[in-house]
């Protein structure tokens, strides 16, 4: 992982993390859209992107060095905060590296990558995203709770905890609910007496507070996100045996640690995550598959806990055969993360035919003259790259449902490189959207071919209408 960091394979959401560290690095206090010049607020405005961009700001390093540095961190945080949690279900010394085996590799012979889904390849091209940094912190947020409801519950723990809940929230809100949800687990299973339950409601109504005072964005807003929300999630419900059929085998041990204690802080939490993944699938709210690692993470936990935790030897030994051949099926199913750190041709043919290739980027516009807060009119596949490197396009590459006119935007796209569209048509959609570069698309008088880059797209000037000179 370390050298998957170093390479920052680019593909999924980078682009809009590396664009939101972009408008804090030129202003801290008034970010803006991170994708489209407006003045809108965006979920992606958390503490942990302002300090990324403070970062950048204050150190002139560039955004891909701090996206970089983001993913040491995370990485980081998530090492320390499974070993932490971990011991706190086991002090068996080689319970922590078992569970870093299993929630990676236990998921499934289909090859399944998301953000918040700490598989190999998915963890490979999301390190450097807040997902990571999350669910690094909600690891240390469950050690944090469980040893407090163990022991004293004291006022200060408590705040403390109802802080930490807020930020990983705030810092992706996906992965606050899997935080939400294992948390409650915990409390539930430890049986807290009633004062100290007192001490983490009043750390719950801080967290609370914190949500509600944070400035950049509207958290509770995001209960309102419109269908598209729904739309861009569904395929969380499809594949399901091929994406996670090895958790199965957690499931097993859950089953197993059940009847050892029914009130077991992983049987709870996995219940938790699958009636919630289930209430999404079957009322159609197709965003709450985020909360499915609620599910996944207790059962792959409990997988190799069993290795260690099993009554007799011999089962012990019988359990820990069965999960190093599915540990071995999962890493087969995943063995293409190795080319983003091994030239391709360096790999074994079946190897190779497993590894995707990251997307090359949009470096080249920059180094043919667009600057930082550039208008660039473009598809939705450039769209996701570009506001990377500091400018805008027309329509966002990423749904944003705080930006009000982002259908009309993507309208105006869809018109401008429709065959259908008329020069003067297509002439005033760049001038209504101050635009002065455009990629792809055909030759047009008002346009000046500027440079070509991988796979033949073209770089348009938008040239003024008088007099034929380029626009400033």
């Amino acid at each position: 992982m370390f050298w998957v960091v170093v390479r920052l394979p680019w593909a999924g959401d980078l682009g809009m993390h590396a664009a939101t560290i972009q408008r804090f690095r030129h202003s801290l206090l008034h970010p803006g859209n991170p994708l489209v010049d407006a003045d809108t607020p965006s979920p992606y405005d958390s503490p942990w992107m302002l300090l990324l961009g403070t970062v950048a700001k204050l150190t002139g390093l560039s955004v891909f060095v701090v996206l970089r540095l983001a993913a040491l961190t995370g990485l980081g945080l998530l090492v320390t905060g499974v070993r932490r949690y971990v011991r706190t279900l086991s002090g068996h010394r080689a319970a922590p590296a078992l569970t870093f085996l299993s929630l990676v590799l236990l998921w499934g012979p289909l090859l399944f990558n998301w953000s918040g889904f700490l598989g190999l390849n998915s963890l490979a091209l999301t390190v450097s995203y807040p997902s990571v940094f999350a669910l690094g912190l909600a690891f240390h947020f469950w050690a944090w709770l469980t040893r407090a409801v163990r022991g004293e519950v004291t006022w200060g723990v408590c705040l403390g905890l109802g802080a930490l809940w807020a930020v990983i929230l705030l810092c992706h809100q996906f992965t606050g609910v899997v935080a939400s949800l294992g948390g409650l687990a915990m409390v539930l299973a430890a049986r807290p007496a009633r004062g100290a339950l007192l001490r983490l409601g009043a750390g719950l109504l801080l967290g609370l507070l914190v949500l509600w005072l944070w400035p950049y964005y509207d958290f509770f807003a995001l209960f309102s996100a419109g269908a598209d929300l729904e739309a861009v999630h569904r395929p969380l419900y499809q594949h399901l045996a091929g994406r996670f059929g090895l958790v199965l085998l957690g499931v097993v041990a859950l089953g197993l640690r059940l009847r050892r204690d029914h009130r077991d802080p992983l049987v709870l939490f996995f219940l938790f995550g699958a009636l919630v993944f289930a209430a999404g699938g079957l009322t159609g709210h197709y965003s709450w598959g985020r909360a499915l690692p609620a599910a996944l993470i207790p059962a792959q936990l409990a997988a190799a806990l069993e290795v260690v935790s099993a009554g007799r030897t011999v089962v012990r030994r019988v359990w820990a055969c069965v999960l190093l051949a599915a540990l071995a099926v999962g890493a087969w199913t995943q063995a293409g993360t190795l080319g983003y750190v091994v030239p391709r041709d360096a790999l074994p043919g079946a190897v190779a035919a497993k590894y995707r290739t990251p997307w090359v980027g949009y470096q080249w516009i920059m180094r043919a003259g667009v600057r930082y807060g550039d208008v660039v009119m473009a598809r939705k596949f450039p769209a996701r790259q570009i506001p990377a490197y500091g400018p805008y396009t027309v329509a966002a590459g990423y749904p944003d449902f705080f930006l009000p006119d982002a259908g009309r935007r993507q309208a105006a796209v869809d018109r401008y490189f429709s065959p259908a569209a008329g020069a003067e048509e297509r002439r005033g959609i760049l001038r209504e959207y101050g635009v002065k570069w455009v990629v792809g698309g055909s030759e047009a008088p008002w346009l000046r071919r500027t440079a070509v880059g991988p796979g033949g797209q073209v770089l348009y000037r938008v040239l003024s209408e008088a007099g034929g000179t380029a626009a400033p």
